[in-house]
This record gives C-alpha cells, sequence and structure tokens, in this order.
C-alpha cells in the first residue's frame, strides 16, 4: 500500500490560482511511504522534492491521481491544498487557467471549540462537487485545538488576518462568505467586524445594484451617492452558523450538559475559564476587560473601530442552524437567537423527505423584527441575554431547526448537524445539503 502524507506549504503559482508572497526557492515537499505486509512490517521510506519553473507540482498530482488511484471519476478535479493557515478546497479544471468559468464565491469555513480545518472537509468537498465553477472554500487553521482557548476576540484577529491573506492569494474572486460551527460562530461575528469596510461611490440613479443613497447634482447631472459596505474587499453574501451559542452559555439550559441545575449552572459560571481560558469567560459572560461590558454584550452593537452590526447587516442572508434537541455542548435558545415562548411548538414540525432532520424554518423579514421587539418584555428590567436577542435582532435571520432523535447519531448531535467526521456523523448530510441547496451564489 502507498500512503501519502502532505506536509503544509506555501503554494506560489500564476493567474488564476492563488499568488502567494513567499520567495521562489520555496517548494512544497511530500513524503511517500511504501509499506509491505505480505512478509514483512518493516517500513521504507523516501522523500521526494520537486517544483518546477512555475512553482506547478504537476508530476506529483499525476502519480497521485493516476498510479495511487485514491479518488473517483466523480471527485477526481476536487483539491484540497495545504497552504499557510488553512486548505484551500477547488475544482482543479475550473480554476485552470483559460477556464471559462472562473470561481468568484470564497467561502471561509471556521472551526468550533478544541476544532481544526478537518472539521468541515466533507462539508467543503460537497460545495466543490456541486458548485464547481462557482466557489472556493477554504478551511480556516489559525485557531485549531487549544487556541480555541485563547478568547473570541483574539481569534478573530487572527481569522480576520487568515482571511486577508487568503483574499490576497485568490485574486479573483469578488464575493465572501463564512460558514461557521459552535464558537466559530462567534469568533467569524468578531472577524467581519475587524474586515468590515464602506465606502463611497457616484452612479447614476438608474442603476440597479444601489444600495443606500443620497441625491447629489455634480456639473449639472443627477447623480445618486452610495454606500458600499465590503468584508475583506469582497461583496458579503452568506453568513451561517451550525450551533453557535450567539448569546452565550450562561443561563438556564444554555448549555444542557448542565441538565438546567441552578447550582451546577451558578458553578460553571465561576469555573468555566479553568477549562475553556478567556473563551469560558466570553461564552459565561463574566469576561471584565478593563471595567467594559462582556465582548458578546458588545458585539451586538458597532464600536469604535469594530462594526459587528454594520458587518453582519451588510450580508445578504444570516442563517442560524440550531439543534432543537440533543445538543449537550449548546442550547436550543442561544443557538437559534430565540426567547424561551418563540420555540417552535411540536404541531409546527416539517416532515421533510428530502431533508428528514430538518424539522422548522423561519424566515423573519425586518418588519417582523421592529413589531417583536417594541411589544415584548414591556417595562421590565432587561437581562444581557434580552439585550444580546435585542441587539441581534436588529437584522433579519434565517433559523433552520434541526433534530436527530430518531437517528443513532443523536448523542453528538453538536457534531452531526455539521458532519463533523462523516464515519460518525453521517446523519447530518441532510442538513448540509439544505445549507448548499439554499446557497446564495
Amino acid at each position: 500500500m502507498i500512503a501519502i502524507n502532505k506536509i503544509p506549504f506555501r503554494h506560489a503559482t500564476p493567474n488564476p490560482k492563488p499568488i502567494s508572497s513567499v520567495p521562489r526557492f520555496s517548494c512544497p515537499v511530500v513524503d511517500f511511504n511504501l509499506r509491505f505486509t505480505r512478509k514483512t512490517r518493516k517500513k521504507e521510506g523516501f522523500r521526494l522534492l520537486w517544483v518546477d519553473e512555475s512553482g506547478r507540482m504537476d508530476l506529483i498530482r499525476k502519480l497521485s491521481r493516476g498510479c495511487l488511484g485514491h479518488k473517483s471519476k466523480k471527485d477526481k478535479n476536487v483539491e484540497a491544498e495545504y497552504v499557510n493557515g488553512g486548505v484551500d478546497v477547488f475544482d482543479d479544471a475550473a480554476t485552470a487557467a483559460g477556464s471559462k468559468m472562473q470561481p468568484d464565491h470564497l467561502v471561509i469555513t471556521v472551526n468550533g471549540i478544541i476544532g481544526s480545518a478537518a472539521d468541515w472537509r466533507y462539508a467543503a468537498e460537497q460545495f466543490v462537487k456541486q458548485l464547481p465553477d462557482k466557489v472556493i472554500v477554504h478551511r480556516n487553521e489559525c485557531n485549531p485545538s487549544r487556541l480555541t482557548f485563547d478568547g473570541v476576540d483574539l481569534m478573530g484577529e487572527r481569522l480576520a488576518e487568515e482571511v486577508n491573506d487568503v483574499v490576497r492569494r485568490w485574486h479573483g474572486v469578488q464575493k465572501i462568505s463564512f460558514v461557521a460551527h459552535s464558537l466559530g460562530g462567534l469568533v467569524a461575528r468578531y472577524a467581519i467586524g475587524r474586515l468590515y469596510e464602506c465606502s463611497t461611490r457616484t452612479r447614476s440613479a438608474s442603476d440597479p445594484e444601489n444600495l443606500l443613497k443620497e441625491g447629489a447634482n455634480t456639473a449639472g447631472q443627477h447623480l445618486d451617492q452610495f454606500y458600499e459596505a465590503r468584508i475583506a474587499g469582497l461583496e458579503p453574501m452568506n453568513f451561517i452558523t451550525f450551533a453557535t451559542p450567539h448569546l452565550g452559555s450562561r443561563g438556564h439550559k444554555q448549555l444542557p450538559l448542565l441538565c438546567g441545575l441552578p447550582f451546577l449552572e451558578k458553578r460553571a459560571s465561576l469555573t468555566a475559564h479553568w477549562i475553556a481560558g478567556r473563551s469560558g469567560k466570553h461564552l459565561f459572560l463574566t469576561d471584565n476587560d478593563d471595567g467594559r461590558p462582556p465582548l458578546l454584550l458588545r458585539m451586538v452593537n458597532d464600536g469604535d473601530d469594530l462594526h459587528f452590526m454594520s458587518a453582519l447587516r451588510s450580508f445578504k442572508r444570516r442563517v442560524a442552524y440550531a439543534n432543537a434537541n440533543y445538543d449537550h455542548v449548546v442550547g436550543w435558545r442561544t443557538s437559534s437567537i430565540r426567547r424561551q415562548d418563540e420555540l417552535p411548538k411540536e404541531n409546527l414540525l416539517l416532515n421533510d423527505m428530502k431533508y428528514p432532520h430538518i424539522v422548522h424554518i423561519e424566515k423573519r423579514n425586518d418588519g417582523d423584527i421592529a413589531s417583536k421587539m417594541s411589544s415584548s418584555v414591556g417595562t421590565q428590567v432587561i437581562n444581557l441575554e434580552e439585550e444580546m436577542i435585542r441587539g441581534l435582532n436588529q437584522v433579519s435571520w434565517e433559523r433552520v431547526d434541526v433534530s436527530f432523535h430518531k437517528s443513532r447519531q443523536r448523542y453528538v448531535a453538536h457534531n452531526t448537524i455539521q458532519v463533523k467526521s462523516y464515519w460518525l456523523n453521517s446523519d447530518g448530510a441532510d442538513v448540509v445539503q439544505h445549507m448548499i441547496d439554499n446557497f446564495l451564489l
């Protein structure tokens, strides 16, 4: 048996492949391990370093495809390149020089706590297989494993830096979307606040791409002034979270593992930082940096240099996938951004054969948000959770409720909803398919 171990490398290639600032003398390294199992278990191997003048690894790719035969005909063009800071997944034919249809949509996937770029492997491959000439998927790797304990803010800064690097490599992309799991959803919300840009441009009033406008007259001609929002210089399209604790983990049954017992929930708030570091403080709203309010509370409004809500509002779609049950890590209310009395009742649940684990879909427009905010709560004191709900509901959300009640994988629903590992979480494939089918391109 021949096994290929890929060592992360910086890939410098000409248009339209990613551009890298790495010096020309850098080259990829591939290990070939030859294992002979008939009479001996000794491992013999050699290291092959080869790169042509343009930096391409065509010979290595041909060897890995033709000789090893590890890819089927259906997905033979799906490439996964390990680059500094993550994994780029794309269709090799669509991104080849001279291709008529170049992918212009960059999808950034973000892992959750104690996760890695591998967590989104299945979803990334499905994206590229089904939309080969539309998307390039980048599986982020700047916050793996124990680095997820560093806090939402530090993780968000690292993610923002990595996204800028990816955009510089894939210079042909024009649109951007984020797909995040668990804590990664909070990290992505922080990162887009850092990456948000708002520019002004002047065009004719008949232009159909108008956003916000103000009347203006220049040289006797009627023109309109438009404020155009960008994320990392790209047009924001989809912001999608899976089982993300948008309201934190503090409160009744927001961390289902504690069974809703008040003394355990109170104890967890005091000790979370022992286990999850600064991220634990942020999740339980116990951080008090320089006397400021908790970070998650600050993230429902724009700050001086971080435009959290403006960035979130700039996306054409915001979607929250939430586990209705069996998620022992993130509660239903916090992942769907709802109050207890807003959770769907059992008689409203769907029964869709194509998406058997999608049990409820809610689409709310801006008018619904305004009426709900004005009629709810009344004159009672607003607690932290209510303030976050009101802040996040300044923009519209699509809420997709998921249930693995009849699945054998229900006890790992937190990972199944994203298909973290296909062999262990394959029942969540219909949820990933639902995301792709409704993805705005």
